[in-house]
C-alpha cells in the first residue's frame, strides 16, 4: 500500500528523495516523511505537497543518502506521529516499511519492557527498536537488521538507515516489492520502478528472503542462509516520459486514451492475421499441460476481477473448458478443491497484490498448475507461478484500473484461442478472430472520438445518490466493473447486476431518482436486455445505454446513449468497458474529485 523511496551515492539526496516520492504519490497519500544522513526526521499528515512545503528553509548539504516514505494507513490513524520514517528511543536507527507486522505487539510488549519507548499506534515502529536492540549485541548493522528480521512475522519492504554507519542503507523484501536501482557511483530504492528509471534503467527485483546491503560504491543481495547471492540487474525498456500525463489533465484520462496502443501491445507478434496460430512464448514450456487440462479456476480481485469474469465467458465459449473465476482474497480461507488437470490463472497489474499471491500459493501446495497474467515484469506472481503472458501495457499511474483491464481482456481472449487451437478451433475462425482483434485499436480509436458526448451524458447525471449498472453475457462483468469506476472516482453508491436478476430484487429500488446504465449492444442477448430495460422505465427510472451504432431503436426506451463501435460479440465488452470507464471519469471531474488518487485508495494492495 505505502511508498518506500531511498537513495544513497554521491548528489544531493533531498531532491532525488522528493522526486522519488512524488512519482510515488499513487501509492500512499495520508502522511510522508523523509530522513537525510547526519539529519532530522521530518514527517507531515498529508501528500508529499505538505512535506515540501514543511522541508522550506531547511539545510541538509551535504547529505548525498536518505529514505522516504509516502503513508496509506493501516494501523493507526493519518496523522505525523504515525508517518515514516519510524525511530527508536535513541535517535538511532530509522526505518520505512510498507507491509504489516502480524506480531507487532508481542514484540512492542517485550521491547516496552527493555525501555523502549514508542509514540505511534503503528506496527512498524517496533522495527527500528527491534533493529536497535540486537545493535547491542551483534555490533554491526547489517547483522542487526538480519537478527532483527528473524523475528518478524508478516510482510515487509523496508529500507534502514543508522546513525552509527551513515554510508549504508539495507533494504529487505518478505511479501511487499521492493525493487533495487543500480547506477553509476549511485544506487535507489523503491517500491516500484516507476521512480527510478528517470536515473537509471537497470534495476533489480528483490526476491521474498532478500537483503540487499548499498553504500555508494557497492551493492550486495544476501538472505539469511547466504552473505551473498547472484542478482542480476534487469534492463526497463520503457522510459519515464511513460508515466508521465502528457499533457493530460489526469493519468486516468491518459490511460483511457493509451487503450488502442495497449491493445497493439498486448497482440503484437502473437495475433497475426493468417498464421492460423496464437503465439504464446510465456505458455510453450507447458503446452501439452494446457491442451489436456480439465479445468481452470481465475483468482483476482477488484478490477481483474472482472476481467477474469470476461475470461470466463472467453474460455467456456472459445476453448470449452470448465471455468470458475474466485476472489483471491477468499480463496485460500476456503478449502478449494483441486483435481488432477485443474489450471489456476492468476492476474494482477502490479503482480504484487497479496491476497492474488497467496491464492497463487495455496493452489501451487495443492498441485495446481499456475499461471499469471501481469503488467509488471519480476513482479512477485510473474516469478511464482508455473508460466504466464505479461500484459505489456506500460506503468499504470491512476489507482483506478482502466488500461490495465483492457489489456488483461485482450490477453485472455489470446489464452482461450491459444487453449482452443490445441482443441477444436480451427485454423481459420483463429484468423478471424486475430483480424477482429487487429482492428480493436481503430474501433476503440473511433470511440474516444466522440467523448464529448459522454461528458454531457455524465455531467447530466453528476448529481445522483445512486446508480445502476446492468448487462448479460460479455456485457455483465462490464456491468460490475461500471460500478466499481464509479464508485472509486465519484463516491456515488453504485450496482453492477446481471439484468436477468431485476425482477429478483433491484427492481424494488428503481424510481426517478435511481438512474440506470444498461449495457446492450447489439448481441445474442439485446433483446433480453432491452425487455429489463423497458421494467425500469415503467417504473419512471433515468436510463443511459451503452449501444452499438447504427441502433435508432434503443433511443425510444434510453434517456441518453452512449454509442459504441459495431465488433464481435466476444470482443463487444472491451469497447462497453472504456465507455464506462470514460463515464465515471467525467462524473468524477464534474464532482471536483482528485480522480488519480481516490479517497482511501491505493494502487497496490500489497497487504491483507
Amino acid at each position: 500500500m505505502c511508498g518506500i523511496f531511498a537513495y544513497t551515492g554521491t548528489k544531493e539526496a533531498e531532491p532525488i528523495l522528493i522526486d522519488g516520492l512524488t512519482r510515488l504519490e499513487y501509492r500512499g497519500y495520508d502522511s510522508a516523511g523523509i530522513y537525510l544522513k547526519g539529519g532530522e526526521v521530518v514527517k507531515t499528515k498529508g501528500a508529499i505537497q505538505e512535506l515540501k512545503s514543511k522541508l522550506v528553509g531547511k539545510d541538509f548539504e551535504g547529505a548525498t543518502s536518505g529514505i522516504g516514505h509516502l503513508r496509506w494507513a493501516t494501523h493507526g490513524e493519518p496523522n505525523e506521529t504515525n508517518a515514516h520514517p519510524h525511530t527508536e528511543s535513541a535517535g538511532s536507527v530509522f526505518v520505512v516499511h510498507n507491509g504489516i507486522i502480524e506480531n507487532y505487539k508481542t514484540l512492542r510488549e517485550r521491547l516496552s519492557s527493555e525501555g523502549y519507548v514508542f509514540q505511534s499506534e503503528t506496527d512498524s515502529e517496533v522495527l527500528p527498536a527491534l533493529i536497535h536492540a540486537h545493535m547491542k549485541v551483534e555490533g554491526s548493522f547489517e547483522d542487526a537488521v538480519m537478527a532483527a528480521l528473524k523475528e518478524v512475522r508478516g510482510t515487509y519492504g523496508i529500507v534502514c538507515a543508522s546513525r552509527e554507519e551513515p554510508d549504508v542503507l539495507i533494504a529487505a523484501r518478505m511479501g511487499a516489492p521492493v525493487v533495487v536501482g543500480v547506477g553509476d557511483g549511485e544506487y535507489f530504492v523503491s517500491s516500484d520502478a516507476t521512480p527510478i528509471i528517470r536515473h537509471t534503467k537497470e534495476v533489480i527485483f528483490l526476491q521474498d528472503g532478500d537483503v540487499a546491503v548499498l553504500t555508494p560504491q557497492s551493492y550486495r543481495v544476501r538472505t539469511h542462509e547466504v552473505p551473498q547471492i547472484e542478482r542480476v540487474p534487469e534492463h526497463i525498456t520503457w522510459n519515464a516520459d511513460e508515466a508521465s500525463k502528457g499533457g493530460y489533465p489526469h493519468f486516468m484520462l491518459k490511460e483511457i486514451y493509451e487503450a488502442p496502443e495497449v491493445i497493439e501491445n498486448a497482440l503484437r507478434g502473437r495475433a497475426v492475421p493468417g498464421l492460423g496460430e496464437i503465439k504464446l512464448g510465456g505458455l510453450e514450456p507447458i503446452r501439452d499441460i494446457l491442451a489436456d487440462a480439465k479445468r481452470v479456476v481465475f483468482a483476482a480481485c477488484g478490477t481483474s476481477y472482472y476481467a477474469s469474469l470476461i475470461g470466463e465467458y472467453l474460455f467456456e465459449d472459445i476453448a470449452r473448458i470448465p471455468v470458475e473465476v474466485e476472489y483471491a482474497s477468499e480463496f485460500r480461507y476456503r478449502n478449494p478443491v483441486i483435481e488432477e488437470g485443474t489450471v489456476l490463472i492468476a492476474l494482477s497489474q502490479s503482480g504484487e497484490t497479496a491476497d492474488t499471491l497467496e491464492a497463487v500459493r495455496e493452489a501451487k501446495k495443492r498441485g495446481a498448475l499456475t499461471l499469471g497474467v501481469v503488467n509488471s515484469v519480476g513482479s512477485s506472481i510473474a516469478r511464482e507461478t508455473d508460466a504466464g503472458v505479461y500484459n505489456h501495457a506500460g506503468p499504470e499511474i491512476g489507482v483506478a484500473s482502466t488500461k490495465a483491464f483492457i489489456s488483461q481482456v485482450v490477453v485472455l481472449a489470446l489464452i482461450a484461442l491459444y487453449i482452443g487451437r490445441m482443441r477444436d478451433v480451427s485454423r481459420e475462425e483463429v484468423d478471424e478472430f486475430a483480424e477482429t482483434l487487429k482492428d480493436l485499436p481503430h474501433q476503440v480509436e473511433k470511440l474516444l472520438q466522440h467523448v464529448e458526448k459522454i461528458e454531457q451524458i455524465a455531467e447530466k447525471y453528476a448529481d445522483m445518490r445512486d446508480f445502476l449498472f446492468i448487462g448479460r453475457r460479455y456485457s455483465f462483468p462490464v456491468a460490475l466493473e461500471g460500478a466499481l469506476k464509479l464508485k472509486e472516482i465519484s463516491y456515488i453508491h453504485a450496482e453492477g447486476y446481471g439484468a436477468g436478476e431485476m425482477k429478483h430484487g433491484p427492481l424494488a429500488m428503481i424510481d426517478e431518482l435511481f438512474p440506470t446504465l444498461a449495457i446492450a449492444p447489439s448481441d445474442s442477448v439485446y433483446e433480453k436486455t432491452v425487455s429489463n430495460m423497458i421494467e425500469i422505465k415503467a417504473r419512471k427510472g433515468p436510463i443511459v445505454a451503452i449501444a452499438t451504432e447504427g441502433d435508432a431503436k434503443i433511443q425510444d426506451v434510453a434517456d441518453d446513449v452512449i454509442y459504441i463501435p459495431k465488433t464481435r460479440e466476444k470482443l463487444s465488452a472491451i469497447l462497453s468497458a472504456i465507455a464506462v470507464q470514460l463515464f465515471a471519469y467525467y462524473v468524477g471531474v464534474s464532482k471536483g474529485y482528485n480522480i488519480d488518487r481516490p479517497r482511501n485508495l491505493a494502487k497496490s494492495v500489497t497487504v491483507e
